[in-house]
């Protein structure tokens, strides 16, 4: 068997891994993430700080556990630092359930990377071992809640770019089994700008 199709044959199994995730209650959530909104805005998707993600709608399970590794040290954020110190499991949880339960953001593909980041995004590239980026984060960019994979598709592409890099730099590396890591390794920065601009403007079905 050839690299990529080990590689995409693994990355479904990961995908299809549940992760153990706590319940959250949204309402509750909804009162402890004051302070979240001076970066993300109130509505989790309006971008007050440059390089802050784009948070409604986003997957819960994905959501609880870049919190608790934020909180862990193990995903590094500057402007997150200490944050989270005082908070416990539960409030991770709601303030996850709380963001999960808003509205999704809309984005939209420069015209001129359409075709670049759509053939990385639903069929990798053989040549170079890169899997099919849809094969855990959907054809429509949803993710996969149950297996803890964002949803990709409104995000702003410049910080969807940005942790891209952080992947294949290891600066980021909070990633389950590295899949992340070893497949955007071998991405170029066209390449990355491309991706990250043409899962910005994916719609659900």
């Amino acid at each position: 068997m050839n690299r990529i199709f080990l590689t995409a044959i693994f990355t479904l199994a990961l995908c299809s891994t549940a992760q153990a995730q706590q319940a959250g209650d949204a309402a509750a959530g909804s009162t402890k993430v004051i302070v979240c909104g001076a970066c993300h805005g109130a509505g989790g998707n309006d971008v007050v700080v440059p390089g802050a993600a784009k948070l409604g709608g986003q997957n819960q399970t994905y959501l609880f556990k870049q919190l608790q590794d934020i909180k862990s040290g193990a995903r590094a954020i500057a402007l997150m630092a200490g944050q989270l110190n005082n908070l416990s499991d539960q409030d991770l949880a709601d303030i996850a359930a709380h963001y999960a339960s808003l509205e999704e953001p809309l984005g939209a593909a420069e015209e001129s990377a359409v075709e670049l980041g759509q053939t990385i995004y639903r069929a990798g590239n053989a040549d170079i071992g890169v899997a099919a980026c849809s094969a855990c984060h959907s054809p429509t960019g949803g993710g996969n809640n149950g297996a803890g994979y964002p949803a990709l598709r409104g995000q702003d592409p410049a910080y969807t770019e940005s942790q891209l890099r952080a992947f294949r730099d290891g600066s980021r590396n909070n990633d389950l089994a590295a899949v992340m890591r070893d497949n955007v390794a071998r991405l170029n920065d066209v390449e990355i700008k491309a991706l990250a601009s043409y899962v910005s403007g994916l719609r659900a079905d």
